[in-house]
């Protein structure tokens, strides 16, 4: 693991030295040093051509000095490339533009995306210095491993800070640490990277979307989990949506389209998360006259009952209702149960951005706009407002017993402030 984090620090080093050289060549500077230009020159090399195929001689022509020059101020190339690595600050704040472009995501799956999109279109910059580094890991003096150590060691806690914030802002946490959570997806990352540059017709993966897709399965659903019975969610996420608040929402998905007026039922109706909402098949509806049942598949796999009263109102029948309704108009043959403009599967993202049109201009309690997680929460309000046990709660929502007990909690609080305010009605 630490080699493969090494490959991918000094990668991602080379290509941002490259990206700032190219932008200092615009500027009028004034002229710099002997060593500097040696430097530069090395790190334009290692990143077109890698390590192990730059020579001392091209760095010497590209920089205008003597190749004598070179060896009396660095003594060869590796003790130029050091020099490259504890000279630069580059290195010292490796993968923070990465990281900050996937923290502005909405969700941890799309943050984790987007930050292994961006790091996969860097290694894709300068693949002849992965190739380099893969051949050459061996040869490189104690004096560079340390180096590169150093240098990974910063830039890997920049990652875990990073990643440590996302989580705890999403209530999520993990039983690795975030440090550890780090240098597993980086070396994931470059594991692919170096599959997939040294190798053909591998079954792994049908594409690079396939890998991330994965990927982000692997993290969201194996080493990270929404952890319901943190301080933080009890007191920031465990935030069920009135009912006047939840109706007003359906009546704008009614009016906006079927689609619209399904998803948002589905939402309400069965207490599902956005990603299993989106792994949503048409065939995993099954409405009968007494029921009408979801077949989950993704994530914890079990069925979950569509309910037709959603916090005291009727919406249909099991089997008439806003979903039965969309699924009777669809004239396509796509199997997903949801769509997007291009008739294609609907993503995580866009259900998130359709979210957003459905809730536009709306507020919560607390004075901010409705998050989609909410709807999941104010169903397993509802249904321990309806007397389901928390074990039977367990089966059908696939949160572990210790994740509902909040919910639970929050169904009592409501229930002893109906109690209240029928007490503070005038008696017969």
């Amino acid at each position: 693991m630490q080699v493969l984090l090494t490959f991918i620090s000094l990668t991602s080093f080379f290509y941002l030295c490259k990206c700032h050289l190219q932008f200092y060549d615009m500027m009028s500077e004034p002229k710099k040093s002997t060593r500097t230009r040696l430097i530069d020159a090395a790190l334009e090399l290692f990143a077109a051509n890698g390590v192990s195929e730059t020579t001392t001689k091209a760095v010497a022509e590209l920089a205008q000095v003597n190749e004598v020059t070179l060896f009396r101020h660095f003594g060869s190339k590796h003790g130029l490339l050091l020099a490259a690595l504890e000279d630069s600050v580059s290195f010292t704040q490796l993968g923070k533009t990465l990281v900050e472009q996937a923290i502005s995501q909405d969700s941890v799956s799309e943050a984790l995306k987007a930050y292994a999109k961006a790091t996969l279109h860097s290694l894709d910059r300068v693949p002849e210095l992965v190739r380099s580094l893969i051949g050459d890991a061996g040869q490189y003096p104690v004096e560079i491993r340390l180096a590169i150590g150093r240098g990974l060691s910063q830039a890997n806690c920049y990652v875990a800070e990073c990643l440590a914030k996302m989580l705890e802002e999403n209530g999520w946490q993990s039983h690795l640490s975030a440090e550890k959570l780090a240098s597993l997806l980086n070396g994931l990352l470059l594991g692919y990277f170096a599959i997939a540059l040294t190798s053909e017709g591998h079954p792994l993966w049908e594409d690079r979307e396939d890998f991330l897709e994965s990927l982000v399965d692997l993290f969201v659903q194996g080493e990270i989990a929404p952890t319901i019975t943190s301080s933080l969610v009890k007191t920031r996420l465990i935030t069920d949506l009135p009912a006047n608040l939840v109706h007003s929402i359906l009546q704008r998905a009614k009016k906006l389209g079927r689609q619209d007026y399904a998803l948002a039922y589905v939402l309400f109706g069965a207490g599902l998360s956005a990603i299993e909402i989106v792994y949503l098949e048409r065939s995993h509806s099954l409405s009968e006259p007494h029921q009408h049942i979801l077949q989950i598949n993704y994530g914890a796999v079990r069925q979950v009952p569509l309910n037709q009263w959603i916090l005291g109102k009727r919406y249909g029948s099991y089997t008439n209702n806003p979903l039965t309704q969309w699924l009777k108009s669809r004239k396509d043959d796509e199997p997903a149960l949801f769509l997007n403009l291009e008739g294609k599967p609907l993503t995580e993202e866009e259900l998130r951005a359709l979210w957003g049109v459905l809730t536009d201009g709306f507020l919560t309690l607390q004075g901010k706009p409705p998050a989609i997680e909410q709807a999941r929460q104010t169903w397993c309000v509802e249904m321990s407002s309806k007397g389901i046990e928390l074990k039977d709660l367990s089966l059908l929502s696939g949160l572990a017993i210790e994740q509902l007990q909040p919910f639970a909690q929050r169904a009592k609080e409501k229930a002893v402030l109906e109690q209240a305010s029928r007490l503070d009605r005038p008696s017969n």
